[in-house]
């Protein structure tokens, strides 16, 4: 920084005032430090600002989710990542894997390298390990599923209500031979999306088979294995509800292998890339990722910032995109 302010011909506090993004110095001192910095390739440390820094902050933010390369988890960090760089603040994201010791762990690494929050899609069957960490003040945001054992705010979708959507779409094609097949039972969003589609199955009069029902299916062969399993029913489902986009993937694979893609309809939880470009194309109950990132970082930094209201639960709104795969008709 000495170096800088000498080739600037500035003072060291200078320096610091535009390193730090402080206010009250000028554009014109702002440029002639900048270009004394590219000049010098100067890069501050960050470690050694931070523990200067009266708030203590350090520019970071945590986000931990089930998968990081999962779309929907993706388009969700890339909300957050525009939100938190406006404020110059950097996102550090890592996948748990569905595996709560993790989740656990990797909790307790963000905390320990004093990151100014913590955005979570929680894995665990309970939070309440986090307590003591709220208890010190450290802001979070629980994403896609809500926290149990303790309150923190979410940001979800309307999982059962949308499922009970696009169930109801398939009843109103005509089907009433509906299989399911969902994630681990384990979690919220799953049980949740089961849920609506019984809701939408006994609004209809329409009797649930337990044959026709799968759950635990990890990953997108798991599904398939799945979804083959159901199409080897007699009678089989004429129609399959599935409870996530790599599941709809495994699904659209064991129709495709069994040459019934365009005898046996389809309507997935969650969109995914080149849904739209499948034949036929795939409809989807689709969540809105990158609204829920943008939501999660800005109640996130409101709490960074000092903002002290009850917490609360956010719900942002899915849509039914129709595609053809769910318009098929029942033979």
């Amino acid at each position: 920084m000495r170096d800088v302010a000498a080739l600037a011909g500035v003072s060291l506090k200078t320096v610091s005032r535009v390193v730090n993004r402080e206010d009250g110095v000028s554009p014109e001192l702002m440029a002639r430090v900048s270009r004394a910095a590219d000049q010098l390739d100067y890069r501050p440390n960050l470690t050694a600002s931070n523990l200067r820094r009266a708030d203590r902050r350090t520019g970071t933010i945590g986000l931990l989710v089930e998968d990081v390369a999962n779309e929907f988890f993706s388009a969700i960090h890339r909300g957050i990542e525009e939100v938190a760089r406006e404020r110059g603040v950097a996102v550090i994201a890592a996948s748990l894997d569905r595996d709560p010791a993790l989740e656990r762990d990797l909790v307790a690494a963000f905390a320990s390298r004093r990151v100014d929050g913590l955005v979570l899609a929680p894995t665990a069957p309970e939070q309440g390990y986090l307590t003591n960490e709220l208890r010190s003040g450290w802001p979070m945001v629980c994403i896609d599923r809500r926290p149990r054992g303790v309150e923190i705010d979410s940001v979800v979708t309307d999982n059962r209500e949308a499922a009970a959507a696009g169930v109801e779409h398939l009843i109103e094609q005509g089907h009433r031979r509906i299989g399911f097949i969902g994630g681990q039972a384990m979690l919220s969003t799953e049980q949740a999306r089961f849920a609506g589609y019984v809701d939408a199955m006994a609004r209809a009069g329409v009797v649930v088979r337990p044959e026709w029902v799968h759950h635990g299916a990890a990953n997108s062969e798991e599904a398939k294995a799945a979804a083959l399993t159901l199409l080897d029913q007699d009678p089989a489902p004429s129609a399959i509800f599935s409870g996530q986009n790599l599941i709809t993937m495994g699904t659209v694979r064991a129709l495709r292998e069994r040459g019934l893609a365009r005898r046996v309809a389809l309507v997935g939880f969650d969109d995914f890339v080149l849904a739209d470009l499948l034949e036929p194309a795939i409809t989807v109950v689709a969540q809105d990722a990158r609204a829920i990132g943008h939501l999660a970082a800005e109640l996130l930094f409101q709490r960074v910032d000092g903002v002290d209201e009850p917490m609360r639960t956010h719900v942002v709104p899915s849509h039914l995109v129709l595609r053809g795969s769910g318009e098929i008709p029942p033979e």
